[in-house]
């Protein structure tokens, strides 16, 4: 097996699983994992996508990703409920808390899903199946959801053992392991192969990701340029980026989110900017602490990953004020890809945030701003955070 042991850990329908445990917590006696359910869009409006289904759902061939209009048309009984994206950060946050337990090597790759570097952990938690069922346990025992495990010597393979039978299961794939269980499987199985790559692959006459890994390097080359070279590699289960921590007591608040369909308007983009430094901003206020960088991270459709970020003029935790520095980020680093994923960080955490150096050429109304948002955290407090909203969020 090699030294190296890398975790995938991938959340079972998260935002649905996340909802249940919340509504059991709150008195409901029914469990959404039970019955054909969904989280989506606006209801009461029948438009948005599904984010997340339950098991029994898929018996109906609902998608991830789907309007929810043909949703209900293949499943006209399906429970639809809508997200509460502050709860799930929560959820995700206590999730990686426990990963943090095992491994201080913890890369977490979406909301839902993680990576986990368990070399050299086997004196402390046994051998790697042993210690994959013992975190998933503790996850379901301490959290009320369960995950899915891969285990492999890289994060490649780990994330295709992750992607084998669900929910609540454990699974090796280390490279001794792949042309049993890899290599028979349909080509769009592997990672980084979406429709238009099946395509043009099953047109050189490649059905399986074990006739991908036998094709001629050049030949896929010619056709899929660059990235048909990251395919055959990946075929083939090479696979050498590290898991790249971020440390469990990282003074920092950020929030992300993958989409449910890639985003290619500038405008859709900046109001999914809204909703995280709203959260982003509330976090802060609520610990009494402001904040001196912003960053945005985006993740393209074809996973590929850029960051940037700025160090503001002054320590702030107002909304509108990180909500425009990450604007700014946002059109310094776009360039019109479709996005997949969106997240804002701050930094340099301070609770001596209360003075401002003032300028003569700001006119910003900064007491104005800060009561505007103490008036808002107040409602969403007692009402639900629903229960305001700013005038831009109200566009579909």
């Amino acid at each position: 097996m090699g030294d190296r042991v890398i975790f995938h850990i991938d959340v079972n329908s998260a935002f649905l699983s996340w909802e249940a445990v919340y509504r059991l917590k709150h008195g409901e006696t029914l469990d959404l994992r039970t019955i054909p359910s969904a989280v989506g869009g606006d209801m009461s409006k029948r438009h948005g996508v599904i984010l997340a289904k339950s098991t029994p759902a898929k018996k109906y061939d609902v998608r991830t990703g789907e309007p929810i209009v043909d949703a209900l048309r293949k499943c006209p009984n399906l429970t639809l409920v809508q997200p509460n994206r502050e709860w799930y950060e929560e959820c995700s946050q206590a999730f990686l808390g426990i990963l943090y337990k095992y491994s201080d090597v913890v890369e977490q790759y979406s909301i839902d899903e993680a990576f986990m570097d368990m070399t050299g952990t086997r004196l402390l938690f046994g051998e790697p199946v042993e210690a994959a069922h013992t975190l998933k346990k503790e996850i379901y025992e301490t959290l009320g959801f369960t995950v899915n495990v891969g285990i492999s010597s890289n994060k490649l393979l780990a994330k295709m053992a992750g992607e084998f039978e669900k929910p609540d299961k454990v699974h090796t794939l280390f490279p001794e392991e792949i042309q049993e269980k890899m290599w028979p499987l349909p080509v769009r199985e592997l990672f980084l192969v979406g429709g238009a790559s099946e395509q043009k692959l099953r047109g050189m006459g490649i059905h399986t990701i074990g006739e991908l890994a036998q094709a001629d390097p050049n030949m896929l080359k010619a056709v899929l340029k660059k990235h048909g070279e990251a395919l055959w590699e990946y075929a083939n289960g090479r696979d050498v980026s590290p898991v790249e921590a971020i440390a469990a007591d990282n003074k920092c608040y950020g929030n992300s989110i993958t989409l449910a369909a890639d985003v290619t308007e500038a405008e859709e983009a900046k109001r999914v900017l809204l909703s995280l430094t709203e959260t982003v901003g509330r976090r802060l206020r609520r610990d009494k602490v402001w904040i001196e960088t912003v960053s945005v991270t985006i993740r393209f459709f074809d996973l590929s990953q850029r960051s940037h970020q700025c160090v503001l003029e002054s320590a702030t935790n107002i909304t509108d004020e990180i909500y425009r520095a990450a604007c700014r980020l946002f059109d310094e680093l776009w360039d019109g890809t479709p996005i997949r994923l969106l997240g804002v960080q701050t930094g340099k955490v301070t609770r001596d945030g209360d003075s401002r150096q003032m300028s003569l050429f700001d006119s910003t109304d900064y007491e104005k701003l800060e009561k505007l948002d103490r008036a808002m955290d107040c409602i969403r407090e007692k009402f639900g955070t629903g229960a305001v909203r700013r005038a831009s969020q109200l566009t579909n």
